[in-house]
């Protein structure tokens, strides 16, 4: 079980790093050096494994800082060194021990969390023992300041991790600007998530990239990215079952790929090497936006994607996924036509009994997020 809730503790030494500022804007926190490029071979992937009970703030002088900066892949490097980038945020519920042999899982993108509640109603509804969460905000003006994955943890009585994957440095869209309940940011964080009926018996995370094409305004699709600091992300959580422990990973992978069919393979090859490396030959299940398919040269979609054979040639299955798409018009994205297929689940030693894609609409007719619900039930291996 993880260490009752206390403050932000690194185990590691300090160290401080190469500064891009002049000294007088170097005051806004020493560097722990945990976070390291994660190159695309076994022996150089890093886990991030600091957890806290409240990830720690950018200060607002350090933001004036970033705002002012050069918009390159160093300066991202050096601003990718903040803290609350490189640790997990956790939140106790008030029971369970182990999950029963057979469990259920949810993965949902949940577009930022625009409704907490009613989001919570519907998942209420299908009871699920995990639920794997991504693009969640925290202290975001278009969300109301509310930390989405603690409030919706809270109201479905579940445990929760937390984890940065973007620090957005400005409002958002202008569909986002309209929804904002002020001008500003309390702390501007945009993440993945774990919800869990259980307690986690550990954590950690892996970041696939710090070179910061959002960052340096890189071009996707058609239209330029959000300014943020950040990159994709995967959160890893070991709980217990009645039969033996599991790996669970809530993963979004880049949707910016510049027609570079190879870009999210390696990506899930890194995390595939990441959790034999965190849990070996634990079972395994990765849920979330895989953006399979996205931004790719015109005519393909997510069957272009050479990331389902790969995972599959390393023991991996898809069998928990059925045929449909899982992507519709939304209150933030109003582009027509939006059906794709970009979310999935990909398990090791560890079968699926029922899958099933959710409508994310509310009885009204309100959608709550860009992308379905995928739920599938889960049987560990005797």
């Amino acid at each position: 079980m993880l260490p009752p809730t206390k403050p932000c503790i690194s185990a590691l030494p300090a160290a401080t790093s190469t500064c891009l500022m002049p000294k007088a804007g170097r005051q806004f926190i020493t560097i722990i050096s945990i976070l390291k490029a994660v190159k695309m071979t076994k022996q150089d992937i890093t886990l991030i494994t600091r957890l806290c009970s409240e990830l720690p703030p950018v200060s607002d002088a350090t933001l004036r800082e970033i705002l002012q900066a050069e918009r390159s892949s160093e300066v991202h490097r050096h601003y990718m060194q903040l803290p609350c980038m490189h640790s997990i945020e956790y939140g106790n519920a008030t029971h369970g021990q182990c999950l029963s042999a057979d469990f259920r899982v949810v993965a949902w993108n949940l577009e930022r969390c625009l409704d907490v509640n009613a989001s919570a109603v519907l998942l209420r509804q299908y009871q699920p023992d995990i639920v794997l969460l991504s693009e969640m905000d925290n202290g975001m003006a278009r969300t109301q300041q509310r930390h989405t994955t603690q409030a919706l943890a809270q109201e479905l009585d579940m445990y929760y991790l937390y984890a940065v994957e973007f620090l957005e440095l400005d409002l958002g869209s202008e569909i986002e600007r309209k929804l904002a309940s002020d001008d500003f940011n309390c702390k501007g964080w945009h993440g993945n998530a774990i919800l869990s009926k259980v307690p986690f018996k550990s954590a950690a995370m892996l970041r696939f990239d710090d070179h910061g094409h959002w960052f340096n305004g890189q071009k996707v699709g058609n239209h330029f990215g959000e300014a943020r600091i950040g990159g994709r992300m995967a959160l890893l959580a070991e709980v217990a079952t009645a039969q033996g422990n599991l790996l669970l990973v809530s993963t979004h992978l880049e949707s910016n790929v510049n027609q570079n069919l190879a870009y999210r393979e390696q990506q899930m090859r890194t995390l595939a090497q990441a959790c034999q490396q965190f849990r070996p030959d634990l079972p395994v299940i990765i849920g979330g936006d895989l953006n399979s398919g996205n931004n790719l040269a015109d005519g393909l979609d997510h069957r272009a994607e050479p990331l389902f054979a790969a995972m599959e040639q390393v023991g991996y299955h898809w069998q928990a996924n059925p045929p449909g798409v899982t992507t519709h018009q939304s209150r933030i994205t109003l582009r027509q036509g939006r059906q794709q297929k970009l979310d999935w689940f990909c398990a090791k030693d560890i079968q699926c009994s029922h899958r099933e894609i959710l409508s994310a609409f509310t009885p009204d007719g309100t959608p709550l997020s860009d992308h379905e619900p995928i739920l599938a039930d889960w049987v560990y291996p005797k």
